[in-house]
């Protein structure tokens, strides 16, 4: 008779949570998992894995990347999946939705060419700071739209986006 541990118990109740609400999760040695929605003609894909710590991380892979965050329990991962997964369907109703994931894949090639420009690249410090500069003005466009624009989304709050958000120096 197989002796299946707590971790282990929890996991296939989380993995069978997903699968209940339409996900095609793969399981990768137990460490790693893939959990994929097809949303219309877009898949939302998430990796999420135990780390040393006993914590998992969570990653949105598809339509774009964004680490989410870091969790203790794997039932905590199911909760922000699944509201993640809410947000997508209300946002696809948008007419605007394709342009927004296009704007959203260009940020993080940005983040990418941004690494590749400082590790491959001896920038001055007036060009750092003029890039900082435009990161700045973007962000203040950004709080500013949050006060222009009707809020859709209200069964929670924003993880990062709020008026008062600053970069910090």
């Amino acid at each position: 008779m197989a002796i299946m541990s707590s971790r282990l118990i929890r996991h296939e109740v989380c993995k069978e949570a997903l699968e209940e609400v339409g996900a095609k999760v793969i399981d990768v040695q137990g460490i790693m998992f893939h959990v994929s929605f097809q949303l219309k003609e877009h898949e939302i894909a998430y990796i999420y894995h135990l780390n040393p710590d006993n914590t998992f991380l969570l990653e949105r892979v598809k339509p774009y990347f964004l680490q989410i965050g870091t969790y203790k329990k794997e039932e905590n991962i199911v909760n922000a999946i699944k509201i993640d997964i809410e947000q997508f369907r209300n946002a696809m109703r948008s007419s605007n939705f394709k342009d927004f994931i296009r704007v959203d894949d260009h940020l993080s090639k940005l983040v990418r060419v941004f690494e590749d420009l400082y590790l491959y690249y001896n920038v001055n410090k007036e060009q750092i700071d003029e890039l900082d500069t435009i990161l700045h003005d973007v962000l203040d466009r950004i709080r500013k739209m949050t006060k222009e624009c009707d809020r859709i989304y209200y069964k929670k709050d924003p993880d990062v986006l709020s008026t008062d958000l600053k970069f910090d120096d």
